[in-house]
């Protein structure tokens, strides 16, 4: 920890930490003081297990690219992770490699990285959180060739997918992705895992769910949170849900039916919406009481915004008649009262 060392020492650090005995190898706030040059690296009779590398800086403005990136592309552990480290690339292993876990958050990566790239056939866990990729096919067909990947995590970038005629290619194996915080609008659903288990979407710029898009059967965990959905969205292609998370939200008056089509579901969490309370958010309401208690939170964090005279009351105490609610009972009691009393004025 907070060290300044020139590059030939720092390789000679590894290499003596790669024939020890030592299988956890943390290195925090590092200098590299002098130039990169081409180094053969001896990988061979390792204990090594995992290296963390965090808030590295490199002073070396002109060298090859190569030259740094190859000593730990082929490094024979299982979990890697360089972060907070302003890196920019990462080659890809020069034969089939041992990594089951990379961590490269908080970096500079782009879209470049692992394209083509069929050497990480192990890897089952891939975080590349706070970085500058910006296209969500490309990402996509990053994760193609690596077959064992079960979680991704792509929060916290510039991701877009504005080409609808563009068909993503993901690795068939992946069942978590974490897309929060980017920039996706309702297009996402063009370009998402068929198999996938479990999707976090929050924080991006949905309006709605399209209906007719690929259908997620294996999904049974959503989040779309702080989105701008106006409604909660069917299971019309989630037939498997279990989990929705629709907090901070649009919405004025969610949908009655949603769970008859959403039967699966066992924990809706729609808090901190706009509720306008009305009619229809009493029918919601009460299938809610029917539902068995589905609603996360309920009730204090769901509360009335609309009409202003009803801000802030909870929504479990929130009351209209039938009469009120009711269009046809309400005309047939208007009509009876009137022609009672026109009976009445007849008689008089």
């Amino acid at each position: 920890t907070n060290v300044s060392v020139d590059w030939d020492f720092l390789i000679k650090i590894f290499q003596t930490v790669w024939h020890s005995s030592i299988e956890y190898f943390n290195v925090n706030s590092v200098t590299q003081l002098s130039a990169i040059k081409g180094y053969y690296f001896d990988y061979s009779g390792t204990s090594m297990k995992a290296l963390t590398m965090k808030k590295v800086l490199i002073t070396d403005l002109y060298f090859t690219q190569d030259d740094l990136y190859k000593i730990f592309a082929d490094m024979n552990i299982a979990a890697l992770t360089i972060a907070e480290s302003e890196m920019i690339h990462m080659l890809c292993p020069s034969s089939d490699s041992p990594f089951r876990y990379l961590n490269f958050s908080k970096n500079d990566l782009t879209d470049l990285l692992f394209q083509k790239c069929d050497k990480l056939i192990k890897l089952e866990t891939l975080n590349l959180q706070k970085n500058k990729f910006e296209s969500l096919s490309k990402v996509s067909f990053m994760t193609s060739r690596m077959k064992s990947l079960k979680y991704l995590d792509m929060s916290n970038n510039l991701l877009s997918h504005d080409a609808p005629d563009v068909q993503c290619q993901w690795s068939k194996s992946l069942s978590e992705l974490d897309l929060s915080s980017n920039q996706l609008t309702e297009s996402v659903f063009e370009c998402v895992p068929v198999n996938i288990k479990k999707l976090d979407l929050q924080n991006n710029q949905i309006t709605s769910v399209p209906k007719g898009m690929a259908e997620l059967k294996s999904l049974k965990e959503l989040n779309l949170a702080s989105n701008r959905l106006a409604d909660l969205p069917g299971c019309g292609g989630f037939t498997s849900l279990e989990f929705l998370n629709i907090e901070m939200n649009l919405i004025l008056t969610p949908s009655a039916d949603f769970f008859q089509s959403c039967p699966r579901v066992r924990e809706l969490q729609a808090r901190h919406n706009p509720f306008k309370c009305s009619c229809e958010l009493q029918d919601f309401i009460r299938l809610e009481r029917q539902s068995g208690g589905k609603l996360f939170g309920w009730p204090s964090a769901y509360v009335c915004e609309y009409p202003e005279d009803l801000r802030g009351t909870q929504l479990k105490d929130f009351h209209l008649t039938e009469l009120a609610c009711n269009t046809t009972l309400l005309l047939v009691t208007a009509l009876l009262l009137t022609l009672v009393l026109v009976a009445v004025v007849a008689f008089l």
